[in-house]
């Protein structure tokens, strides 16, 4: 299989170098070596992006097409997507680090996912008739109507690469936007290989932008730019915060999350016992276990059992269980969170150092006899870091307490056979999803997002379409007189 992997800008429908030939690196995790060159956007490169969605949407074939027609050219370039699903896997696994097996059943399969999902609601996007007070005997009308809203900026993290543009773009290119994109600084191959497909799908010039570049300049400038009717952000809390204080246009925010998952005595143990999905490198991990202290020794016994299978190693063989982790300043902030976590009085239990070997590779890790005081207990690792405490049987209030003692609520879980404290745990529980007996399962069709520190808005499902949209209000008397007239009511 040939890999041809795009390396330039890509604006208003062609590749480009940045504004004085500007380039950075990207590293392979695999090994620390460098893949290639990629260019790396200026302000003024952001400035002419935005200048070429705008003209796309207001004067452009994208503005004028019918939904329909929309959705035939979403559709198609899912179905490019899936005729190159192996190379955008390999690029993926290259670039993030993440296993070849996952990188294409996930990170990938779910991107098509997401584009076919999002093309079939091109044409079902509308308004509503709303009965009000004054209808009878003045014949008023009033209805809503939801319009695209323009140029829209997306920034994305770097642990999913592609599904995360697929998560946010699908929706924004269905409601009729035009969109330009900054892709984490450090995965930036498979977004810019998405806009060759993109071009080859017939999408037009200026529907799509992609900007490799640093968040404090391309990230700032799209926060900032006037242009811009709508941004949407996955990342950290902290910068978040930021977009928050300088925004007043429509902003979508997913941010950070410390998941607690509450594993009760009567669990499937073989479903509970997780395996550092994706590195642990997701935004849901489950960040704190709470497990039933009569199961505890021998969950943790298990757990190092399924840990001690796990084969690390290169990404691209299919037998690989683990891969490294995204990059070098990631990998350094979990040894330094494991030696914190020591430091205080967790238990390392196994894992917690650099695999001794090329590229950025960590150990999985499980912590136990962790307090809800210490830092580990109370900060997100991002990475493949289990903290384990006990509960004592039958307090549930006090469980449910701990769990939710957390300024993030993304996610969360309960473990057990028993379907009522299932409910009563679930629905106590302060997070946007509540997993049952299952972790890190989600659907295009399923709303996605948090509250409170995690962020506001969601991704996928219906809902993600109207948060794309401005919604309009029109009270009516002349419309209902024509009615009147023609039909002689």
């Amino acid at each position: 299989m040939s890999i041809n992997m795009p390396h330039q800008l890509f604006i208003n429908g062609e590749f480009v170098d940045a504004d004085g030939g500007k380039t950075y690196k990207t590293i392979n995790p695999t090994d620390g070596t460098p893949i290639c060159d990629v260019s790396l956007a200026q302000i003024s490169d952001v400035d002419r992006a935005v200048a070429a969605a705008k003209e796309a949407f207001e004067q452009g074939e994208w503005g004028k097409m019918n939904p329909r027609d929309r959705g035939r050219l979403i559709y198609k370039l899912a179905d490019l997507m899936e005729q190159h699903q192996e190379e955008l896997a390999t690029i993926e696994t290259i670039d993030s680090g993440a296993v070849y097996t996952l990188a294409l059943k996930t990170h990938v399969g779910m991107s098509i996912q997401t584009f076919r999902y999002f093309a079939g609601w091109c044409d079902k996007i509308q308004g509503s008739t709303i009965p009000i007070n004054q209808a009878r005997p003045n014949r008023n009308l009033t209805f809503t109507k939801k319009e695209p809203i323009g140029v829209c900026a997306i920034v994305i993290p770097w642990n999913y690469p592609l599904m995360m543009l697929a998560w946010k773009t699908a929706a924004c290119l269905a409601a009729g936007n035009t969109v330009v994109l900054k892709p984490a600084q450090v995965t930036p191959l498979t977004a810019l290989k998405f806009a060759e497909l993109g071009t080859r799908a017939g999408l037009p010039k200026g529907v799509i932008n992609i900007l490799p570049g640093s968040g404090a300049v391309v990230g700032q400038r799209l926060s900032d730019h006037p242009d811009v009717r709508k941004l949407g952000f996955t990342g950290s809390t902290e910068i978040g915060k930021q977009i928050m204080k300088s925004n007043v246009k429509k902003v979508s925010l997913e941010l950070g999350g410390k998941s607690p998952l509450i594993i009760f005595s009567d669990c499937d143990m073989d479903k509970a016992v997780s395996v550092f999905f994706n590195k642990g490198e997701n935004c849901i991990a489950a960040g704190r276990l709470f497990v039933e202290d009569s199961i505890h020794d021998q969950f943790v016994k298990k757990v190092v059992e399924e840990v001690k299978k796990m084969k690390i190693g290169d990404p691209l063989d299919r037998s690989t269980d683990h891969g490294p982790q995204n990059h070098k300043a990631h990998l350094d902030k979990l040894v330094e969170y494991c030696q914190i976590g020591v430091k205080e009085g967790a238990t390392l239990v196994c894992g917690g150092k650099q695999v001794k070997r090329p590229g950025f590779f960590f150990e999985p890790t499980v912590f136990t006899d962790v307090q809800d005081h210490m830092y580990i207990a109370k900060e997100e690792s991002f990475g493949p870091v289990m903290i384990i405490s006990k509960f004592k049987s039958g307090d549930l209030d006090d469980v449910l307490r701990r769990a939710n003692a957390t300024e993030y609520g993304l996610a969360s879980g309960v473990f057990t056979r028993d379907i009522s404290k299932a409910l009563y745990v679930s629905e106590r529980l302060d997070a946007g999803t509540v997993f049952v007996n299952t972790y890190n399962k989600t659907d295009v069709a399923s709303p996605f997002g948090g509250f409170k520190q995690s962020g506001y808005g969601k991704d996928l499902g219906e809902k993600n379409c109207h948060s794309y949209c401005m919604h309009f209000i029109f009270a009516k008397n002349k419309v209902i007189y024509l009615l009147n007239k023609i039909f002689k009511l």
